[in-house]
């Protein structure tokens, strides 16, 4: 079980790593990625953003 946590802490830091990275390359605004208001607070959820990443992670994992 320590081990599941420490691949999704290792897994959240990488991610929030590459942000900045991924933003500038386009991901985050693709359509089907949402953005809204709620509460006077900003929400972003990634979903075509994930897919695609999904997608791309499940190809090279494949291929090594």
């Amino acid at each position: 079980m320590i081990r599941w946590f420490i691949v999704i802490f290792l897994a959240l830091v990488f991610i929030s790593w590459f942000s900045p990275l991924l933003q500038k390359l386009g991901f985050g605004k693709l359509p089907g990625d949402l953005r809204f208001r709620l509460f006077g607070r900003q929400w972003f959820i990634p979903l075509t953003s994930t897919i695609l990443l999904s997608f791309v992670a499940s190809l090279i994992a494949r291929y090594i």
